[in-house]
């Protein structure tokens, strides 16, 4: 069957992407506390798997996992040892939310403690005082998965074309964007910080390095309408007047990012082929402008069953 890529208006299911939002920063900082540091955040993120997102197997009690069932519409917990547990979506408050998922964990065996103020927001509630009853458009959340899907195979496919230093594909639920970042090897300048509710020490070690990423998210964050970004930190000189693709592409200087809004490789004819173009293109942008050592950081976009050949 061919990907789906539906029609995810933003502004249709703001309210709905903003609580979805906050009950996966709950899971997530959940995640968190209990998982060991790994470089960039890496162990704090979730992956999109096929009825929505997993956090993997988070280290507490005998291994508990939290999927958000984006498709059936709950949240489930797993704990190794055959325990489950999981909560209906649907409007609620974010505390209400907050409360019961504890109470997940609880019945997990799990450990309930965690940070309860939310990341990358301004003027962030704490979760457990964020009383206010959310919608919960469940057509519109399934939709947003499918989407997901489409995008992730395609920065799946654009990842294997780097055998330097990449990331996984990967949601952070900080910004919520599902993202691939490559790095050139290289010390980047220290970041200057500065992240709505972010300690100015995990920005830095996120952006210790250079880097070229990129990803999608739903809308909000400076769009109101879903779109895919690319940028660079350090963002080298001449980098918003590059040439990328596709034509409709373009450099917002207020988020210091190029942007291709979904519907633009939706309506294509071959919206994976425009994605892709993007992509590569706004790499190349980067990597070219930077000065990255190219030859020795790419390869031929990967094939299944092909072993990568020796390099000389």
């Amino acid at each position: 069957m061919s990907t789906i890529w539906p029609e995810i208006p933003f502004v249709a299911w703001r309210e709905t992407c903003a609580a979805l939002h906050l009950y996966s920063q709950v899971v997530g900082k959940y995640r968190l506390a209990r998982t060991p540091w790994v470089n960039h955040s890496w162990h704090a993120t979730f992956y999109v798997d096929a009825r929505g997102l997993s956090t993997s197997l988070v280290p507490d009690a005998a291994g508990i996992e939290i999927i958000f069932d984006l498709i059936g519409h709950v949240v489930i917990g797993e704990a190794a040892d055959g325990r489950r547990a999981d909560i209906r979506l649907g409007p609620m408050s974010v505390a209400e939310f907050h409360a019961r998922f504890r109470e997940l964990v609880e019945k997990l065996g799990g450990t309930p403690e965690f940070d309860g103020r939310p990341n990358e927001i301004a003027d962030a509630i704490p979760f457990r005082d964020d009383k206010q009853v959310r919608p919960y458009d469940a057509d519109a959340v399934t939709r947003f998965f499918r989407a997901l899907v489409a995008v992730s195979r395609v920065l799946l496919r654009f990842r294997t074309g780097f055998i330097g230093k990449v990331s996984p594909v990967h949601l952070f639920w900080g910004s919520f964007d599902l993202a691939v970042t490559r790095f050139s090897g290289r010390r980047a300048p220290l970041h200057p910080g500065g992240v709505p509710n972010l300690p100015d020490e995990v920005t830095r070690e996120a952006y210790s390095d250079e880097v070229s990423s990129a990803g999608f998210w739903p809308g909000g964050g400076g769009t109101d309408f879903p779109a895919f970004y690319s940028y660079a930190y350090p963002t080298p000189k001449g980098f918003g007047d590059a040439q990328v693709q596709p034509a409709d592409a373009y450099f917002d200087s207020k988020l210091g990012e190029f942007i291709l809004p979904y519907d633009v490789a939706r309506n294509s004819a071959d919206p994976e082929a425009a994605l892709m173009d993007f992509l590569e293109s706004t790499y190349r942008a980067a990597a070219d402008l930077g000065g990255w050592n190219r030859d020795a950081l790419e390869c031929a976009i990967g094939s299944a069953l092909r072993p990568r050949p020796l390099r000389d």
